[in-house]
């Protein structure tokens, strides 16, 4: 073994010691790698910015992004909307599809972020038996294109570095079309196993909001049971003011009349539920358009003291909109617009262009400005104008009038001038580590190829599976992808597998396509842990769950899930 294969070897074993046995964090482990091998010489600068810059990655990045202005989209409404009717298994199923199709144009990740809040707000099922079932249903549907997650897209740069073509968008689908039909077998009738948590306490939601039923609502004439405004999940309908007369308790039986206040007591995520039931406007929906929610905290020396936000001429003279307030765990009474505020009270506002602009008087009325992760949603007007413009550029790609990377850059500049997002917004949303991790493995990858370390630790897997064939190579490539992906994330499982399934299927003189889709999908394969992929880790506080519940759907979706795999690749990608 040479200097040159000695060093990479050695930076491979401590990169995979790293991740498997300290907390480092995988880019700084990634980013010291490609910190060494430039140093030492091994990669050129222009070689390095090249691979920071592959068009694969900077597409991932784009479509990151783009997720942003496709998260406030009345689409979530919509999937929100079919979880809250059947039974379990078949709202299961709905979600599961639903996630999948969503999944598949775009980024995996980027769709459970999005539907977090929306298994949150549904009114029928705890969320703890829909959160698991989501994360696996979005690496389902990541499978089915080549944006469908990040990783495929990894793989898709390690590809165009190898010097291969690029894979095609459908390149996946028929394999992914498969698991995701087994995987929803699976799911339906494994997530009745799935802990009920159930954590509604009224006492949990401190925030006051108000909405108005609108002229022509369906809601009139029906009761508040009929409308299912006693089973919202984080928000409870505590009073109706109707002619300035205040209806409390809200009986199950009290029939609303147009131009009833409703108020509710929610949390931050409640504004988005209020603005997806029709027929009902919330507080200031007028002002409201997929603008980024704010949260201020009244000060001491504040001139609204005493004040209603109408007496304050709040939007008047801040540029922004009221949409929530609390008081501690106190219980706010009265329409939302006549609260007087006292210092201390926390108020969740919409804020328009020119609020930015009063920095001072800011600091003067408010002590704190937070920044929440969430926003209000986008009208249907502009919901349409969203979702079919990434539908276009998706389209024009696939029909290869204009390359994806072009058209999403295109998407995204229009998006920012138009105001649907802001550039807070895309400087929160940059996957920083993302990139870090993907342009140094891309180098730590070309480095074992162009140095013969990946050839000879090929040659050393076919000495192991001598008499197993390429069938056994194959098998032996998806497993090791499957347990790095398990033990070290997706994208770093996909990065370390990927040169030595080239180099084994150089080694057999096979078509290296079996075996990058081995890694393809063994680096999705990630149901039995919480850690190894972003979707099953974002659900994991979210939903109160503990190992033992991944084990549980996960083991037999996992089974289902490779046997799938490693029959079908044979299939439809031959030796």
């Amino acid at each position: 073994m040479s200097w040159d294969q000695s060093l990479v070897m050695g930076l491979l074993l401590a990169v995979v010691a790293g991740l498997v046995f300290t907390k480092i964090k995988p880019a700084i482990l990634f980013a010291a790698v490609a910190f060494v091998v430039f140093q030492s010489g091994l990669i050129s600068v222009e070689a390095l910015a090249g691979n920071f810059t592959n068009s694969s990655l900077l597409t991932l990045v784009m479509l990151i992004l783009a997720s942003a202005a496709l998260e406030k989209t009345r689409l979530v409404s919509w999937v929100s909307g079919q979880l809250s009717t059947g039974r379990l298994g078949t709202v299961v199923a709905k979600l599961g599809l639903s996630t999948a199709v969503l999944s598949s144009f775009t980024n995996n990740t980027a769709v459970v972020v999005s539907l977090i809040g929306a298994v949150k707000r549904n009114r029928r099922h705890a969320p703890s038996r829909l959160l698991i079932p989501l994360s696996y249903a979005a690496i389902l549907g990541g499978t089915l294109t080549l944006i469908g997650t990040s990783t495929n897209l990894i793989i898709n740069s390690f590809v165009e570095s190898a010097g291969l073509p690029s894979l095609g968008f459908f390149a996946p689908s028929m394999i992914g079309l498969a698991v995701l039909a087994g995987g929803l077998l699976v799911l339906i009738p494994f997530c009745y196993l799935l802990p009920n948590h159930d954590d509604q306490s009224e006492d949990d939601l401190p925030y006051v909001l108000e909405a108005v039923v609108t002229k022509g609502s369906p809601l009139v004439g029906k009761t508040v049971a009929e409308n299912d405004l006693r089973a919202l999940r984080r928000l409870f309908l505590a009073e109706i003011v109707r002619h300035g007369e205040l209806i409390a308790p809200v009986c199950p039986d009290t029939v609303l009349r147009e131009g009833d206040k409703l108020q509710f007591c929610g949390d931050v995520e409640s504004v988005a539920t209020l603005q997806e039931i029709e027929g009902l406007a919330l507080f200031g929906q007028h002002h409201i358009n997929g603008q980024n929610l704010l949260e201020l905290v009244v000060s001491h020396s504040a001139s609204i003291l005493g004040k209603s936000l109408k007496e304050a001429k709040f939007r008047e003279n801040f540029d922004a909109v009221v949409v929530a307030i609390r008081r501690g765990h106190e219980k706010l009474e009265g329409g939302l617009g006549n609260i007087s505020l006292q210092a201390g009270d926390t108020l969740v506002i919409v804020p328009g262009k020119g609020f930015a602009k009063a920095q001072q008087r800011l600091q003067r009325e408010f002590v704190l400005v937070n920044g929440l992760d969430s926003s209000a949603r986008l009208d249907s007007a502009m919901s349409a104008w969203v979702l079919v413009g990434f539908a276009t550029v998706i389209g024009a790609a696939l029909m290869e009038w204009i390359p994806l990377l072009n058209g999403l850059v295109a998407y995204l500049t229009v998006l920012l001038l138009t105001g649907v997002v802001s550039l807070v917004e895309v400087k929160r949303r940059f996957p920083a580590e993302i990139v870090v991790i993907v342009g140094s493995a891309l180098s730590l990858a070309q480095l074992m190829i162009t140095s013969g370390l990946s050839e000879q630790m090929g040659q050393l897997f076919i000495f192991w599976f001598n008499g197993w064939g390429v069938y056994g190579a194959l098998i032996a490539t998806y497993l090791l992808t499957l347990v790095l992906t398990e033990l070290v994330t997706n994208n770093a499982a996909a990065a370390l597998a990927f040169p030595i399934g080239y180099s084994l299927a150089l080694g057999y003189g096979v078509d290296p396509m079996p075996f990058i889709m081995a890694v393809l999908f063994g680096a999705s394969a990630s149901f039995i842990s919480p850690y190894g992929y972003q979707t099953n880790l974002l659900v994991y506080s979210v939903g109160n769950y503990q190992l033992m519940d991944y084990l549980r759907i996960g083991l037999p979706l996992s089974l289902v899930y490779s046997a799938l795999v490693l029959g079908l690749i044979p299939v439809f990608f031959p030796f």
